[in-house]
């Protein structure tokens, strides 16, 4: 069975190739009639898609290869290090791809013979530097969105862009607040530099469990993970309670991992709660999608509280509330409590997976 993280990378290369398909086929139907006249649009669009495909492998690197060895080890290089390299390879590949002529030759197949003997001459002289520049272009685009997706996040990027937060708006939304407990004395004994590269690590390892459950990361606080989904995308499957046990599950898989590098095992606390908050845009030369309100005070107390109550996950009843499935997992009512800095107490449970 296909695991989740491998399937949601498929989708993501499936839609990024159906467009590219697009795009070449439009490209190519450009060109063919450029070059061609009327009688090269259906072989201009099909040599452009078939350019696309054999391209694909440029999009199925960047999609495929950062959870790999080699990925990881090309990401933790110098920026420009790792430009240099995927430029120079994604270069030499469409290079290789277009100036073979192999999409020309595939495509010629559709031409009629009467066609295909008028347009032969033709179609060997068309130049191949146009369609190598459109499609560096094109390569430099997706790796771009892809990159900036990275850094910022897929939904905050598709919000900016769309300008869905320019206007403050009203929206229920889950926090979760995942904290990598005894950081601290761990610093004090490994130091600054090597604390720091083991909270990189379980990081990276938790991003994989937040894509799959289609979590966004807010930020990192210190040693903190801050995940965010609205209601109706959390719902489902009591998602932000699934990826806390995804996170969880991962870490304790890489365990061996840690242990040998650094002489220590993550261990997590976390809190989820939920509520209204007001969403919005804010900032200008560095924008950024922020959220006010009670609720992420109150997810901090809560996930403070799980060092007074001796539990490791902490979810309030309005989150419980708001999740569908939540009773896949073991709840333990542990009442209504007072939290530090906040007048209204509030109900919470303890939350484990079942054995």
């Amino acid at each position: 069975m296909m695991r989740a993280g491998t399937k949601r990378r498929v989708g993501l290369f499936l839609r990024w190739l159906i467009l590219g398909v697009v795009i070449g086929a439009a490209w190519g139907a450009v060109a063919g009639f450029a070059f061609l006249g009327v009688g090269g649009l259906l072989y201009g669009a099909l040599s452009g898609a078939i350019s696309a495909i054999l391209l694909a492998v440029i999009g199925g690197a960047e999609i495929f290869l950062p959870p790999t060895r080699l990925g990881y080890a090309l990401e933790r290089a110098p920026f420009l290090v790792t430009s240099a390299v995927k430029w120079l390879v994604y270069s030499a590949v469409i290079l290789l791809v277009i100036g073979s002529r192999v999409a020309r030759r595939l495509a010629a197949p559709v031409l009629s013979r009467e066609l295909a003997q008028a347009l032969d001459q033709q179609i060997v002289d068309m130049p191949p530097m146009p369609s190598i520049a459109f499609w560096l272009v094109v390569t430099s685009a997706f790796i771009v969105v892809l990159q900036t997706s990275r850094l910022i996040g897929d939904r905050t990027l598709r919000d900016v862009v769309l300008g869905r937060y320019h206007r403050s708006r009203s929206e229920e939304r889950f926090f979760l607040f995942v904290d990598i407990a005894g950081s601290t004395p761990l610093a004090e004994r490994i130091g600054p530099d090597a604390v720091h590269r083991f909270l990189g690590e379980v990081f990276r390892l938790a991003s994989d469990p937040i894509d799959d459950h289609h979590g966004e990361v807010f930020q990192y606080v210190g040693d903190e993970i801050v995940i965010t989904w609205t209601v109706a995308e959390g719902r489902d499957a009591a998602r932000p309670v699934a990826c806390f046990f995804a996170i969880q599950q991962a870490l304790e898989r890489a365990a061996p991992d840690f242990e040998r590098e650094f002489g220590a095992v993550p261990r997590l606390r976390a809190a989820l709660h939920a509520g209204p908050v007001i969403t919005g845009e804010v900032g200008g030369s560095r924008r950024a999608i922020v959220y006010h309100g009670d609720v992420m005070n109150t997810t901090s107390r809560i996930e403070q509280a799980t060092r007074d109550l001796e539990r490791q996950f902490l979810v309030s009843s309005d989150a419980l509330e708001r999740l569908d499935a939540a009773d896949a997992y073991t709840l333990e009512d542990l009442g209504l409590q007072r939290l530090r800095g906040r007048a209204a107490a509030v109900r919470v449970y303890a939350v484990a997976a079942k054995q």
